[in-house]
């Protein structure tokens, strides 16, 4: 099981969504773009954060699974 290789995916999607929403917001700048970035947006930035956080505890703990095994 590869977690940092798909943590790396995960954040680099992260980074490229991050970037297409800040180009998108210099055309589109009403009240449903907001409304867009509060509901959907906010909460999966949130949400990305724990989950990378989770797979870094996840790699942890496999490390010292294999250390012990050894």
């Amino acid at each position: 099981m590869n977690l940092s290789g798909s943590k790396s995916r995960l954040v680099a999607s992260a980074r490229e969504l991050t970037q297409k929403w800040s180009e998108t917001r210099n055309y589109w700048r009403d009240e449903k773009s907001r409304e867009f970035e509060h509901r959907y947006l906010e909460d999966l930035f949130i949400r990305l954060d724990k989950t990378v956080a989770i797979f870094e505890k996840l790699d942890e703990i496999l490390k010292k699974v294999r250390s012990d095994c050894e």
